[in-house]
């Protein structure tokens, strides 16, 4: 016999075994799938204070309790999966900030968090930093602060739709598939688009932000190779909730274009960015959100087609993180731990107030607490050797805490620490003293309408002897009159001295027109002008906010 009929019969042998071979039968029944979701925790790993440490009437959020929560709901399915829908750090308590936010990846690392969607606020230090919080090492800088090695996130980041423009890749993977008991599901992560014009520019330069549903769509036909059907997107953008933390009667906002654009294979969103709660289902799809700093927790159930790979069923609740659970012995410890190192520095008085200076705004978008702290850049900046400033300017989202009146820790009521100071401007920026014409502050100034959405507005907060009024029912680009600063009006091809930060000053939150300010002197940190301002007076009344008015 020849070896080519030899190999003619191995065939036909082989086909025949194959023939009589029985046919594996196909997985049958289903796979329930736990996702256990938060979204901007922003650090919090003590109890938030005030309205933002409650849930309604009920108080909730740390991350001793968070843990407890998550333990507890892990326990009823073992294929559970935890993730995050970005800003995990960023914009944090000096608990966690002072530190680089280490003490909230190494709390997370402790949780189990298996995957995290990079939010703008994982860029407030830049792309390198957000690296480091990936793969660990200690601050370029200031070192292992806590005298051992940090070892980075033992979950991953995600980044599908930041994209390094040198390469054409992204910064970090896309996704991460999991199997679970025969079935494979999906976690795509990402950011908003508009990234770059809420952090600071030079963090990210040399990145692209792309279109988050063509993102996700470009993703689609690889995970389909890969055998994946079931999908989550976690996305670090949102919308607004006109109901309660577990409802939806009417959402608004960004999170629903990208939705509707996006391809049908994508069975759930998980949201963030907007602080918001919300359980939603549109056009068959979940969209939940859990409001922020770790107050709630959204359970998710998924049944799972084993034969298939499709999702069968979804259901959703938000959980409210209350503080009624034993708390984590894992948190304890390691909050006492930084703790230790942060106290004498938090602790520290820096003044006084005669009462609570809070955030909240008047009809024309001014706060009392943006009084204060545009007042204190102004002084910080207002001597010709610092600077010659005539006005300050301050963003409303660069301020993040209200000012109680009474204690926070036992300094007494009215005292103001360092830490609570230090909470309201968490993100070492620098001052930025330049020059505007008159004209290029009338352009500034109509920067905050249709931002960051057409219909919404950033009214930028102004030190005294700044004021304006302003018109919604005016034309754009034609909203502001009557700019004044001192008592005078502005001369459109005059001069003026104006001092912003530095995240402003390199055109932050869309205020463009800043980066063409000429003459740029750097100055102090807006933390240590805030500091300054309250020890050169005996005590900080709130603001007036009769600086901006509007008209009809």
């Amino acid at each position: 016999m020849t070896l080519k009929k030899f190999g003619l019969l191995a065939a036909i042998a082989l086909l025949v075994a194959l023939w009589l071979t029985p046919v594996a039968a196909r997985p049958s029944g289903s796979v329930t799938v736990q996702i256990l979701a938060v979204n901007d925790f922003h650090g919090n790993l003590e109890p938030p204070s005030g309205s933002s440490g409650r849930i309604g009437s009920v108080d909730a959020g740390g991350v001793e309790y968070l843990a407890a929560h998550i333990r507890t709901l892990r326990a009823t399915n073992p294929n559970t999966v935890v993730v995050s829908a970005g800003d995990l750090i960023g914009a944090s308590p000096l608990l966690s900030a002072l530190f680089h936010d280490e003490p909230t990846i190494e709390a997370f690392n402790q949780i189990g968090l298996d995957v995290n969607a990079v939010g703008n606020h994982e860029f407030d230090e830049g792309a390198t930093e957000l690296l480091r919080m990936q793969t660990g090492g200690c601050h370029p800088v200031d070192g292992c602060q806590d005298g051992d090695r940090f070892s980075g996130a033992k979950f991953r980041f995600l980044a599908a739709n930041v994209i390094r423009a040198s390469t054409g890749k992204t910064l970090l993977p896309s996704y991460q598939i999991r199997q679970m008991n025969g079935v494979k599901m999906a976690f795509i992560g990402m950011t908003l688009k508009g990234t770059p014009s809420i952090v600071s520019p030079s963090g990210v330069a040399g990145f692209t932000f792309a279109d988050e549903a063509d993102t996700v769509n470009a993703l689609i036909p690889e995970l389909r190779r890969k055998g994946v059907k079931a999908i989550a997107v976690l996305i670090h953008e949102g919308g607004f909730n006109s109901g309660g933390f577990n409802e939806c009667p009417a959402l608004s906002g960004a999170i629903l274009d990208i939705v509707n654009r996006t391809d049908p294979e994508v069975d759930l969103f998980i949201t963030g960015h907007t602080h918001q709660a919300y359980n939603c289902v549109i056009n068959g799809r979940y969209i939940t959100s859990a409001a922020s700093f770790g107050r709630l927790v959204t359970d998710i159930d998924l049944t799972i087609d084993r034969a298939t790979g499709d999702v069968k069923a979804i259901a959703a609740n938000n959980r409210i993180v209350t503080r009624d659970l034993p708390k984590d012995t894992g948190m304890t410890a390691l909050i006492a731990k930084y703790k230790a190192v942060s106290d004498p520095l938090a602790n520290r008085v820096i003044g006084s107030i005669t009462d609570s200076i809070t955030r909240e705004t008047t009809p024309a978008g001014e706060s009392a607490l943006g009084d204060v702290i545009a007042d204190a850049q102004l002084a910080a900046t207002a001597d010709p050797a610092l600077g010659h400033a005539v006005a300050a300017l301050i963003n409303p989202g660069g301020i993040r805490a209200d000012l109680a009146y009474t204690q926070s820790g036992t300094e007494g009521d009215g005292k103001v620490t360092y830490g609570e100071a230090f909470t309201i401007q968490p993100f070492g920026n620098s001052l930025v003293t330049l020059t505007l014409t008159g004209t290029q502050i009338k352009q500034l100034l109509e920067q905050q309408f249709d931002n960051p959405e057409p219909g919404q507005n950033r009214i930028l907060q102004v030190s005294n002897g700044f004021t304006y009024t302003w018109s919604a029912s005016a034309p754009a680009g034609d909203r502001v009159h009557d700019i004044k600063i001192k008592g005078a009006s502005i001369n459109p091809n005059e001069s003026y001295r104006i001092t912003v930060n530095s995240y402003l000053a390199d055109g932050g939150d869309k205020f463009l027109v800043l980066k063409e300010g000429s003459d740029r002197l750097g100055g102090a940190l807006d933390l240590d002008a805030f500091e300054a301002y309250f020890k050169n007076r005996s005590a900080v009344a709130p603001g007036g906010r009769d600086r901006i008015q509007t008209i009809n």
